[in-house]
């Protein structure tokens, strides 16, 4: 049993996404703040509903990226009685 075998469970997270697109985020409201303070209202809410769409597209990337790391389990196998059922096998299955 190798270090390989350990780690056979889901995949980790992929930040990198998730933190792209949050940095996007802070970099338009940051615009969008100074867009408002020198008297340009029009340009700063424009900037602030691409702010809110970039923050969309983090809290989905986000939610993609936690659903991939924690896939459901399996269910119990009603002939095994607490042991979780394998997936059918596409290669025996045919």
């Amino acid at each position: 049993m190798g270090p390989a075998d350990e780690r056979s469970g889901a995949p980790a997270m992929d930040w990198v996404p998730v933190l792209w697109l949050g940095g996007f985020t802070l970099g338009v409201l940051v615009v969008a703040v100074v867009f408002l303070r020198s008297a340009h209202p029009y340009a700063g809410a424009v900037q602030l509903l691409i702010a809110a769409m970039a923050l969309l597209f983090a809290i989905t990337a986000w939610h993609e990226e936690y659903e991939r790391a924690h896939p459901v389990p399996l269910p119990t196998c009603p002939t095994r009685a607490g042991t979780p059922c394998a997936p059918p096998d596409p290669v025996t299955d045919r």
